[in-house]
């Protein structure tokens, strides 16, 4: 018998990265909860915080000074993160369906999206009109101009609350600083006044600093079409202008109403003073989602932040059985807004100051403040060691020092578990030469290999390096499967090795469905059978395949056969292990994690077909030893020598400001022993370049010799497939016995 980590026995799901949810994941890193598992759903891995939105677009904050590190939060937090587009709730099975992922289930669900510009009555706006939000596509969308400043530009903003008043002034100061002398910045508003909810002072000092910086007002001008140049009013009015950009009244998605939530008229969830659905108990709310029935507020950012604290005790009472403590927001509240020009208002109900640089300076110092609160992570109020308050609901009781769990064959997940999982899963039909899979399993699976093939065989295994079991579930496979493809083999079969973490035995399913739902997207787009396999319950996540394939003996591949004159291809970028060791640390940019996944994601199996049709005589793929370890196993097999060209390896984003921190992998200083194979090791190691040449690869490319006759046509065909960093990194030369085998060019 072996003592366990706490057992899973409640799902808490948090829709959305926002305000209100950064806060909760933070207090919740500070304060777990045992046998409570966290998951967060977020359209990106960043979120923007709306006080410095409008200053990132006038060029005064870089877009990691404004937004939210949701994937170290999540980290810190200890919570599964999932970055999908959720389109509607299974009320009923308690589920969330999301675009492009198995539903999540849910025990405690919190909802916290925001809002988006209400578009859709006005023909030609969803398809002409650049909304504000989702925030992402328009920064995409300003970035363009911005990158590209034309030297006469005319812009169109529709809405005149504060969104579209901050947008127009912030616009204009960005493009005068780029200067475009001729700009036009039209401001269309259907009422007489903007900034409808702030005091008389304030909206006739912002009408007066637009005047003045001759931005022209549309006001009491309802527009009626969109065209893709021009705005149309039913007064008649028509404007020409390069780009339109939607900031009208906040509304919600569709799919919130279609659930069966209770919601007002614009279709925002009601909650009541716990910020809990007034129609379901086990669903919360924050943020501009969110009604509260007896304290409506308009949508704004600071009702949310001041949601933060409030939704965090209320989950948590919840899930601990205890009584809900009610939430008042503030009726009077301070908004500091800027004009776009390092100046800023002070407005306090009808009272107002400003334009002024001091007041710009307060708001950026608490702007700063409170973005630190999730760059600047606090320690976890209880040690590793201490635990943690403990769950209790029905007969169980989550207290580590009681409960134990089996080693051995008792510590397998249980039969019913591995039946319902493989009943929900879709799986491809098995070839016909497997005679026994999971159609009728037995002790073993049985496969028949075809006369005159050979039987490849590889097996590989590790612990998640992402929070996500899907996506955790579709970089193994893509990794195990590689050597496979290496070898040029044709993949056939697959058996699966999964640990999952202790949980009750409904939690214990829903997360070997999620895994092997991932393993099963790689494996079914490839046409390759799961037929068996062995789960086991552990301390933490862990995945892998042993993979069966098949290959003609006069087509197979090996690391031997590099010929002189020969050039060699690398199909993917390196740096995965400096990136994950960094994110580890909470000192990776997000951009970086998701472009270092989005390679894990692409299968090697294009990509080796494409080198076995341009004649390629040797190929391996670049995995643990890096690419240096991996090569010199090819040169090694090849008796041959090898000139490198450093500057052309293609690397991750990220991957050599990370090196540059100290920042290694844990296996860098295993592999860097190869590097006493390097002809001339003293200048080269002076390279920035250099340390990637051991960095450790999860889910990498493949590295392959091809004629130098076939190697341009070779880029260009997989850049073609979808491999945009496949590189020329270097040519293969004649054994030269008095010097070390690797040359750095």
């Amino acid at each position: 018998m072996q003592q366990a980590s706490e057992p899973i026995i409640k799902d808490l799901v948090l829709i959305g990265g926002g305000h209100s949810h950064a806060i909760v994941l933070r207090m919740w890193g500070m304060q777990p909860l045992a046998g409570v598992r966290l998951t967060l759903i977020t359209e990106a891995s960043d979120t923007p915080y709306s006080g410095m939105l409008p200053g990132h677009i006038a060029g005064l904050y870089t877009h990691q000074e404004c937004h939210i590190n949701l994937r170290s939060l999540a980290q810190f937090a200890q919570a599964q993160l999932c970055v999908d587009s959720v389109i509607g709730l299974d009320l009923v099975n308690k589920k969330v369906l999301c675009a492009n992922r198995p539903p999540v289930a849910f025990d405690l669900l919190s909802i916290d999206i925001g809002s988006t510009p209400a578009s859709v009555s006005v023909p030609g706006a969803a398809e002409y009109a650049i909304a504000a939000k989702p925030v992402a596509k328009l920064l995409t969308q300003w970035q363009q101009i911005v990158e590209n400043p034309q030297k006469s530009i005319s812009l169109g903003i529709v809405g005149g609350g504060a969104g579209g008043v901050e947008l127009a002034l912030a616009m204009q100061s960005n493009l005068q600083q780029k200067q475009v002398n001729n700009l036009e910045i039209h401001l269309f508003h259907r009422e007489a006044e903007i900034m409808p909810h702030y005091g008389k002072w304030v909206r006739r000092r912002f009408q007066e600093i637009l005047t003045q910086r001759g931005i022209k007002l549309h006001l009491q001008e309802t527009v009626s079409e969109v065209q893709a140049n021009k705005i149309s009013c039913t007064s008649g009015l028509k404007v020409e202008c390069d780009r339109i950009f939607w900031v009208t009244q906040a509304s919600a998605p569709s799919w919130i109403q279609t659930s069966g939530i209770t919601t007002d008229s614009q279709g925002f969830i009601q909650v009541n003073d716990n910020l809990q659905s007034i129609s379901h108990p086990d669903i919360f709310a924050a943020g501009d989602i969110a009604t509260m029935v007896n304290h409506p507020r308009p949508k704004a950012g600071v009702f949310a932040v001041r949601q933060g604290k409030p939704l965090f005790n209320n989950l948590r009472r919840t899930l601990l059985e205890q009584k809900l403590q009610p939430y008042k927001p503030q009726k009077q509240y301070l908004s500091l807004i800027g004009t776009g020009d390092r100046k800023a208002i002070a407005a306090w109900g009808n009272l107002g100051l400003g334009a002024s640089a001091l007041l710009w300076y307060w708001k950026d110092k608490i702007d700063r403040q409170f973005m630190q609160r999730f760059s600047q992570l606090p320690q976890m109020q209880q040690s590793p060691t201490s635990p943690s308050p403990h769950l209790v609901t029905g007969h169980w009781s989550l207290v580590t020092d009681s409960l134990m769990r089996c080693a051995g064959c008792g510590s397998k997940v249980g039969s019913t578990v591995l039946e319902r999982v493989l009943q929900r899963l879709e799986k491809i039909e098995n070839n016909s030469d497997i005679v026994i899979g999971l159609d009728a399993p037995d002790d073993a699976a049985v496969v028949q290999i075809p006369s005159g093939k050979l039987m490849v065989q590889t097996i590989d295994y590790f612990r998640a390096l992402v929070n996500d079991p899907f996506t955790f579930g579709q970089i193994s496979a893509n990794h195990c499967l590689s050597d496979i493809f290496a070898m040029g083999a044709t993949p056939h079969s697959v058996l699966a090795i999964a640990s999952i973490p202790y949980a009750v035995e409904s939690k214990a399913e829903e997360t070997l469905y999620q895994l092997l739902s991932g393993a099963l997207k790689v494996l079914n787009q490839a046409q390759i059978s799961l037929i068996g396999g062995h789960t086991t319950e552990g301390s933490e996540l862990g995945f892998g395949l042993s993979c069966n394939g098949l290959a003609n003996p006069n087509q197979l591949l090996k690391k031997a056969g590099m010929q002189p004159e020969q050039l060699l291809i690398l199909t993917k970028p390196l740096g995965t292990g400096t990136l994950f060791a960094a994110d580890m640390r909470f000192l990776a940019k997000n951009c970086w994690i998701d472009s270092a996944i989005e390679s894990m994601l692409l299968s090697n199996q294009a990509a080796a077909s494409c080198l076995m049709q341009y004649g390629a005589t040797a190929c391996t793929d670049i995995t643990g030893f890096g690419l240096l370890g991996h090569l010199i196993e090819m040169v090694k097999a090849s008796d041959v020598n090898v000139e490198l060209f450093i500057e052309a390896i293609p690397v991750l984003a990220g991957a050599i400001e990370t090196m540059q921190q100290g920042i290694y992998s844990s296996l860098q200083p295993e592999n860097s022993k190869f590097s006493r194979y390097i002809a001339n090791l003293e200048p080269a190691s002076n390279q920035a370049s250099y340390p990637i040449l051991f960095d450790p690869q999860t889910a990498g490319g493949l590295l392959a010799a091809i004629p130098s006759t076939q190697a341009t046509a070779c880029i260009s065909e997989l850049q073609a497939l979808g491999y945009p960093q496949a590189r020329i990194i270097g040519r293969v030369t004649a054994q030269l016995t008095n010097q070390q085998p690797v040359t750095l060019n």
